[in-house]
């Protein structure tokens, strides 16, 4: 195995090779046509890495020549992200805000696997401003999850100046505005991805939220509410002139809600706008490590924000970031490890909600944690069904006895 070393100029938009794969064009015919097989696929390769150049990123790597193929393992040197004065570091991984998912005990299993940042639950800005019990805990921060956002929703543009005001007590890191919710409680009552209808009193809305808080202010939304009105490069540009500091796009318009394919075509664009200067997130379908490779080359993104993939499953971060560094795939989690973190995820909720609500709360993950077990059905029953702290340990140590294999 021979390889080279592949530059991506972020100046000119070039691509160097470092050395040769064969030093001299041989003579003869057969060895001659490999050489031109094989360059042809150099110069393919070149084209794959073409996109870190184009998006004004250095990309260093090594082209391994195996037999007739070409592998590219890349070393990716990137400007640390920043949101305000918050260093997130290269191409952070952020965990999304999901509702009745997003909580405390739920953020700290994906804190410690690896997400970069993270956002509470979404807040309604009329609960905050009504001080409603739900909201209020929802506010709930703590330091080990910093850098973390608080995200809040409303319709009423002096609603949520006022709700603004209320999150920023808690202290958190970041404010940001829900602008994607494609629920029908939330878009049709105005709020959520119902202002992709109205681009300028979202732009209104998100200026007095900026004006409210001394905090970096972030959106979260969508390509627009229909295939019709797919409207997010002009979101992109108004809510950066009014002082937002990131925006995450999610590749679906409001109608296709969480149905069909992501498409993240718009996304790059708006990351290509020279406008735009402020770091832009993909989120969407994002659930294995070989798509955030190819979609972060694809796409040019400056991080990516992960939903679903990680409910359930924690180590979506982890694996990312190790086949990101090294190209290879970390061992899945052993039925020890998702035993040890839906333990913690279920301790933390009973710290944080009491033992009734934490362990209620905490039975819809257990189909998730579990996902893919054979004849695991009565296990998922019992643990569904427990009503005390003792009895689901020992259900626990019993799955843990009886199931030892690694998990897929």
């Amino acid at each position: 195995m021979r390889c080279v070393q592949v530059q991506c100029s972020d100046s000119f938009h070039r691509v160097h090779a470092e050395g040769c794969i064969n030093n001299h064009q041989p003579d003869n015919g057969a060895d001659n046509e490999r050489y031109h097989q094989n360059s042809y696929k150099q110069q393919e390769l070149q084209a794959r890495v073409h996109w870190f150049a184009v998006c004004g990123q250095l990309l260093i790597g090594y082209v391994y020549c195996i037999g007739q193929n070409f592998v590219f393992l890349p070393r990716i040197y990137c400007m640390s992200v920043r949101i305000g004065n918050i260093n997130l570091g290269e191409f952070p991984l952020l965990l999304a805000p999901m509702e009745d998912v997003s909580d405390p005990p739920f953020r700290y299993v994906c804190k410690q696997n690896g997400a970069d940042m993270m956002y509470t639950e979404f807040i309604s800005s009329e609960g905050l401003i009504r001080d409603a019990a739900k909201s209020r805990q929802k506010l709930d921060i703590f330091e080990y999850e910093r850098p973390i956002g608080i995200q809040i929703f409303g319709s009423d543009i002096d609603h949520m100046r006022e709700a603004t005001e209320i999150a920023t007590l808690a202290n958190p890191d970041i404010m940001d505005i829900n602008y994607g919710c494609p629920v029908k409680q939330v878009a049709c009552r105005g709020a959520g991805a119902s202002l992709l209808q109205d681009i300028d009193k979202m732009v209104a809305m998100t200026k007095a939220v900026v004006e409210a808080t001394h905090l970096p202010v972030t959106v979260k939304t969508r390509l627009g509410w229909d295939d019709n009105t797919k409207n997010v490069y002009e979101v992109a540009e108004r809510l950066q002139d009014v002082g937002i500091k990131a925006l995450t796009i999610h590749g679906r318009t409001r109608s296709q809600m969480y149905k069909g394919v992501a498409d993240w075509t718009l996304i790059r664009e708006i990351k290509k706008n020279p406008r735009i200067q402020i770091p832009i997130f993909g989120n969407g379908d994002i659930d294995s490590p070989e798509k955030a490779a190819d979609w972060r080359m694809e796409f040019g993104v400056d991080g990516m924000m992960i939903g679903r993939a990680a409910i359930g499953y924690p180590w979506i971060f982890r694996e990312i970031k190790h086949f990101f560094a090294t190209g290879e795939h970390l061992e899945k989690p052993t039925i020890t490890e998702r035993i040890e973190a839906c333990n913690t995820h279920l301790m933390k909720s009973i710290e944080w909600k009491g033992e009734r609500t934490g362990i209620f709360e905490m039975r819809r993950h257990y189909s998730n944690y579990f996902k893919g077990i054979d004849h695991f059905k009565e296990y998922r029953m019992r643990l569904v069904t427990a009503a005390t702290l003792n009895d689901l340990h020992e259900i626990l140590a019993e799955i843990n006895e009886n199931y030892t294999t690694v998990m897929a």
